[in-house]
């Protein structure tokens, strides 16, 4: 399926994370848009890597979840191939969130794919998400026990943020727009990937690779 992947050379910023981590929230409230990205409250639901170019010169890219022991082996292994094909793709990703819930310490799971990144020079950046349930008192605490889980630097410490309450969206915002600025497949037509003030992003509609869809 690597060859339905998008080769128009803009930008693409990646999510991953494990099953039922946030994902597809967090896009929603980046892009202003509920709804646009699936949600569901049945862990391992995303089957398929979904491609959604906003303002027209960059791509959000929501990528299967992991971890889930539900999803049968072989479906499983069916994830991991697709995603290490566009991983390792010619046009991978300028940057990979790494999404980690916030509530809980970082699995090996977790660090697997932090080292399996670095050992393929993508650039990533560690994100909190659901930090709306963590008391504020206790974020700092969850934030440095998660930098040393996951052999963070100072400059790559993880992030909170919160699809909810939108703590850390702006903080978020500035990251991605950062890795689009520098991105190594920029367009001549780039534009700041953040909608402009007081109006929501506008993504086209996405594509999907069709390998083990979901059914609506």
């Amino acid at each position: 399926m690597a060859d339905r992947f998008p080769r128009d050379g803009f930008p693409q910023i990646a999510f991953m994370g494990r099953s039922n981590v946030g994902k597809s929230s967090l896009i929603n409230r980046l892009l202003g848009r509920a709804g646009l990205a699936r949600t569901s409250k049945t862990p391992g639901r995303t089957r398929a890597i979904h491609f959604f170019r906003v303002n027209g010169n960059t791509y959000f890219v929501d990528l299967p979840g992991y971890g889930f022991a539900r999803v049968p082996r072989p479906l499983r292994a069916e994830w991991r191939d697709l995603v290490e094909a566009y991983l390792d793709g010619p046009l991978g990703p300028d940057l990979a969130v790494v999404l980690v819930d916030a509530r809980h310490d970082p699995s090996p799971l977790d660090r697997e794919l932090l080292d399996w990144l670095r050992a393929r020079s993508i650039p990533s950046r560690t994100v909190l998400t659901k930090i709306d349930k963590v008391p504020r008192g206790s974020r700092s605490a969850a934030e440095r026990r998660a930098a040393l889980a996951l052999d963070l630097q100072s400059v790559d410490a993880p992030l909170g943020v919160s699809a909810v309450t939108g703590d850390g969206v702006a903080a978020l915002w500035r990251i991605l727009d950062d890795a689009v600025a520098a991105g190594r497949r920029r367009s001549p037509e780039f534009a700041p990937t953040r909608p402009r003030a007081g109006a929501p992003a506008t993504p086209n509609p996405p594509h999907h690779t069709t390998r083990g869809r979901t059914p609506q």
